[in-house]
């Protein structure tokens, strides 16, 4: 079964130096059908303008995965972390009893465009930590990496939940098929071009939940960036 989210269906936000597209409810794009999918919560899509950003605010009982496709992004937070984080860059941080930071485009030029993932942790209580990886193009193109994971497996960050992360760069007409367990559950997010997911079309900002499968094939129709999400 594969249940379609369109791009355009997403909740927006035009705030002038911040275009938001929310893929569940965040913020004041409120959807009773769209609070997330299993543990996963949030996933936006954000566009930075150049110099600006998020002061400094807090979160608490989340792990927040942040995945920069375009320009630099700078974190600062109250665990004494301070980073600039490009593409290929992967950042954790987990919120736990509670954390401050901050994120601003780097670039006083550039306009920074980034994916920012919120996952339901296993447990409340847990102590902040923050961690960040590189993963180099070569990792990602036309084929599957493990990003996070709840072991670390493969140089994935780690995530307190049951779940794994995959990206994934893909050539125009290439193929990337993984089998799968049936009793998982799967969202698949363009990040960017257009791809055939399982014979369906999904163009950049779409995804898709799929359930009861054996397998996910990805077949690029242009040059295209993917995340797959392993869920229990």
């Amino acid at each position: 079964m594969l249940v379609l989210r369109k791009s355009a269906d997403r909740g927006h936000a035009d705030h002038g130096w911040l275009k938001s597209a929310h893929t569940f409810s965040f913020s004041s794009y409120q959807d009773p059908a769209h609070m997330g999918y299993r543990n996963l919560r949030v996933i936006n899509e954000d566009r930075v303008a150049a110099s600006k950003g998020f002061g400094t605010h807090s979160h608490q009982d989340m792990e927040i995965i942040t995945y920069v496709l375009d320009g630099a992004l700078e974190h600062r937070d109250s665990l004494g972390n301070g980073a600039v984080m490009q593409p290929g860059d992967v950042q954790r941080m987990t919120a736990g009893t509670g954390v401050s930071h901050s994120e601003y485009n780097h670039s006083k030029t550039d306009e920074v465009h980034l994916l920012q993932i919120w996952i339901i942790p296993n447990q409340t209580g847990l102590d902040p930590s923050y961690e960040q990886t590189f993963f180099p193009v070569s990792d990602r193109q036309n084929q599957l990496c493990l990003i996070a994971s709840p072991d670390g497996l493969d140089g994935s960050v780690v995530v307190h939940q049951d779940m794994k992360l995959y990206a994934t760069i893909l050539d125009a007409g290439k193929t990337v098929e993984k089998a799968v367990s049936p009793d998982r559950y799967f969202w698949v997010q363009v990040a960017r071009g257009s791809v055939q997911v399982n014979g369906t079309l999904l163009v950049e900002g779409d995804a898709a939940a799929l359930e009861q499968i054996e397998q996910i094939t990805l077949v690029a129709q242009v040059a295209s960036e993917i995340l797959i999400f392993d869920l229990a």
